[in-house]
């Protein structure tokens, strides 16, 4: 499923402010009321929002290769500078420094696994990228969670 100009205003906006109304919402965007509902609830329907942060989808939207990038870098300005250019990818989902033998792990997708080979030009052309190794996931058996967290708080306290 593809989305228009308005879906993603309204991604966007319920991004920025999960907790808005429809109401709101309708009147931010200048749309009627029943158009922004009938949006969200075909987003819902359709599995492009998976939540109401919202969470998105990225094979509902076309984007049905997940994969992990490690990366050595040239490290004399630090991380910083690579990471920036690294959120200029619209494919480059996460960016997390790590320890071992590489300094940083993406989380990217692509369309196809030829679309891959794309992304990762795209990263080893960034300025302090000295090499890269991906590793492509084939499924998500436990997906991205929090509400265990959330749930086991009053059991454990706070810390």
């Amino acid at each position: 499923m593809t989305i228009d100009d308005l879906d993603a205003r309204l991604i966007a906006l319920l991004t920025a402010e999960p907790r808005l109304g429809v109401l709101e919402c309708s009147r931010r965007l200048g749309v009627a009321r029943g158009t922004v509902q009938a949006r969200l609830d075909r987003l819902v329907a359709r599995g492009v929002v998976t939540g109401f942060g919202p969470d998105v989808s990225p094979a509902a939207l076309g984007y049905d290769v997940t994969a992990f990038v490690t990366m050595e870098i040239r490290q004399i300005a630090g991380h910083d500078p690579v990471a920036d250019r690294l959120a200029r990818i619209p494919e480059v989902l996460e960016v997390h420094t790590i320890t071992g033998d590489s300094d940083l792990l993406c989380r990217v997708v692509a369309r196809t696994n030829a679309d891959l080979q794309r992304v990762i030009d795209q990263i080893v052309d960034v300025h302090g990228v000295l090499r890269t190794n991906s590793i492509i996931a084939l499924d998500t058996p436990v997906p991205y969670r929090v509400l265990p967290l959330v749930a086991d708080v009053p059991r454990h306290g706070v810390r």
